[in-house]
C-alpha cells in the first residue's frame, strides 16, 4: 500500500507541473500580446486563494506531494497575476500623467462585482 501511495504522489507532482505550465503559457501570451485583455482577474484570484488554502492543508497534514505541487503552481500563478496587473487595459493608459493603481486597489477592484466597481 505505501508503494501505491508514493506512485500516485509522483503522478500528482507530474500533473501539478502541467498545471503550473498553463499559467506560464498564459503569462507568455500576455507578454507577447502586450495586453491582458480577455484575462479574468477573478479567475487568477480564486486560483491563488485555492492553492494558498491547499498549501496550509498540506502543511497541517504533512503531505509533501500536495505541498510541492501547490507551491509550484502558486509561483507561476503569482507571476501570471503580475503580468495581468502590468498589462491590464487601464482606462487612462497612454495619457501623460498615467499612473498604475496600487496593488491593493487593483486587488479590491478585481474582487468587486462589475456593477459596483470603478473602472480602472
Amino acid at each position: 500500500m505505501p508503494y501505491l501511495i508514493n506512485i500516485i504522489g509522483i503522478i500528482l507532482v507530474i500533473t501539478g507541473i502541467f498545471d503550473s505550465i498553463k499559467y506560464k503559457w498564459s503569462s507568455d501570451k500576455i507578454k507577447q500580446a502586450g495586453t491582458a485583455r480577455g484575462q479574468s482577474r477573478k479567475f487568477i484570484n480564486c486560483a491563488i486563494l485555492n492553492d494558498t488554502i491547499r498549501i496550509v492543508y498540506a502543511i497541517l497534514i504533512k503531505d509533501m506531494y500536495i505541498l510541492l505541487t501547490s507551491l509550484l503552481a502558486l509561483y507561476f500563478m503569482i507571476v501570471n497575476f503580475y503580468y495581468i496587473y502590468k498589462y491590464y487595459p487601464y482606462r487612462c493608459r497612454g495619457l501623460i500623467n498615467f499612473k498604475r493603481p496600487n496593488i491593493f486597489l487593483y486587488i479590491l477592484n478585481s474582487i468587486l462585482p462589475n456593477q459596483i466597481r470603478k473602472k480602472l
